[in-house]
């Protein structure tokens, strides 16, 4: 018997799948949106699918594939775009999704299986007044232990920052992959040894998070003459604290005809912004645009917004969730229309964040298509990119990101699947060391983290 067969007949009455359909579906998620990572990446499947229904489960399958020393891949709803969901090594993908209970709610913070997808997670919030403080645009397929690990930032950021700020993650709980797996709880600082890890050192089992007071969140397409009085504007809403924001994406005119759903509110020629605020300051904000001689081209309500997002909407035409138009959804939306579009990953710190942004729209006016997240971090706006890029070649990127970094702005790799070249989204913690503490025969998700040494990977 292969150490496959062996691991099979250890979790006999598990959901197991092994079709290829299965299998093709459960070792993919976005990392087609690069060039560089699609040829290498392309057919790397896993060997079989395990679905665990509950921790017990979910316990059976670190202990087999440790005993059996077969590599595992951790899974949520396959939403990231750098190949954390790829197995190189073949192996087992654990579906995580069927672990998503809640574990408490109350103001001020909740709990949650890792499996737990994001929209549930609001609506359940919902219902007490509370909602999550931030979510990435994939909030109706995302985990919250995917976020985590593979996620960064979202809607929300504009007011609440990112996933690995202090405080913005309370606690995780932690499954090591072991003959004998154990329970380790993270908190304060010690979340940072898993956090935007891809799975590789510990499988996330529970998250604790803080959330928020919900508010109504109306929503708002506003055009501009030109990109950087857009980006004017955007610098002018953050800066307004009066005023409760949940979005703050201003985009460049040559997106908007890769936005087909938008096209009725986007004019010819013109930059533009989507923004979600909170409905009883919607007018507040609508001084502020005129100030900036911006044009609302579109008004959704908070109550027809929540029910869009929510599903239980009944009406006919209009845009979905406008925060489905942002993010790295702007990239998807574009791939659609041009399969030769790709993206880079750009920061442009504070306190010179619009001046840089000026300077790269600018400097590669040709090649990159600027769309901004405005974003707090440390106290402090920020915007970042995912700009939309016409690929022609790895080098062009390269050397792209390279002329940026020279000016100033900070950039990360998306077109590499090994955490450690990831630029600023490298976590300053002990990463590879915690790896050697829960995933001692280098199980998870191998090739994707460098400089750590496992245990012997014979099996015993």
């Amino acid at each position: 018997m292969t150490a496959l067969d062996r691991l099979r007949a250890d979790l006999a009455g598990l959901t197991l799948a092994d079709d290829a359909p299965t299998l093709r579906m459960a070792s993919r998620d976005f990392f087609w949106f690069s060039p560089v990572l699609k040829p290498e990446l392309e057919g790397k499947v896993a060997d079989l699918v395990v679905t665990p229904a509950s921790k017990d489960e979910l316990r059976r399958v670190a202990a087999a594939c440790a005993r059996h020393r077969v590599p595992l891949v951790i899974r949520g709803g396959g939403t990231g775009n750098y190949g954390q969901a790829v197995p190189l090594a073949g192996g087992v993908v654990v579906d995580m999704r069927k672990l998503d209970r809640k574990i408490f709610a109350r103001p001020g913070g909740c709990r949650f299986e890792a499996g737990a997808n994001m929209l549930d997670m609001d609506k359940m919030l919902d219902a007490d007044g509370q909602e999550l403080r931030f979510h990435p645009s994939t909030r109706a397929q995302a985990t919250i232990g995917g976020f985590v690990a593979g996620g960064a930032a979202g809607v929300g950021s504009c007011t609440w920052g990112q996933i690995d700020n202090l405080g913005a993650v309370t606690a995780l709980e932690v499954m090591t992959v072991e003959e004998e797996p154990r329970l380790i709880e993270l908190r304060g600082r010690e979340i940072l040894k898993v956090m935007h890890a891809y799975g590789v050192n510990g499988i996330i089992t529970e998250v604790e998070l803080p959330t928020a007071p919900a508010h109504d969140w109306a929503e708002r397409i506003v055009t501009f003459d030109s990109f950087m009085a857009a980006v004017r504007f955007g610098q002018a809403f953050m800066e307004c604290e009066g005023i409760a924001k949940k979005l703050a994406s201003v985009h460049d005119a040559r997106i908007g005809p890769y936005l087909k759903r938008l096209a009725p509110y986007l004019p010819e020629g013109r930059a533009f912004a989507i923004l979600m605020v909170s409905e009883p300051q919607a007018d507040t904000l609508d001084l502020l645009i005129a100030d900036h001689k911006g044009e609302v081209t579109f008004r959704r309500g908070a109550a027809e917004a929540k029910a869009v997002a929510f599903g239980t909407h009944h009406g006919r035409g209009g845009p979905g969730p406008l925060y489905e138009y942002t993010w790295n959804h702007t990239t998807l939306h574009a791939l659609k229309m041009d399969p030769a579009i790709t993206y880079i990953q750009l920061r442009f710190p504070a306190p010179n964040n619009v001046a840089l942004v000026e300077w790269t729209a600018k400097e590669f006016d040709e090649d990159v298509l600027l769309h901004l997240e405005f974003q707090r971090r440390e106290g402090k706006v920020i915007t970042s990119s995912l700009a939309l890029v016409k690929y022609t070649t790895t080098e062009r990127l390269n050397a792209i990101m390279a002329r940026a970094t020279e000016g100033g702005v900070q950039s990360s790799n998306a077109h590499t699947y090994v955490l450690n070249n990831a630029g600023w989204k490298r976590i300053d913690a002990p990463q590879p060391e915690f790896k050697r503490l829960a995933d001692p025969f280098g199980l998870m998700n191998p090739g994707k983290l460098v400089g750590w040494e496992a245990a012997s990977q014979a099996a015993e």
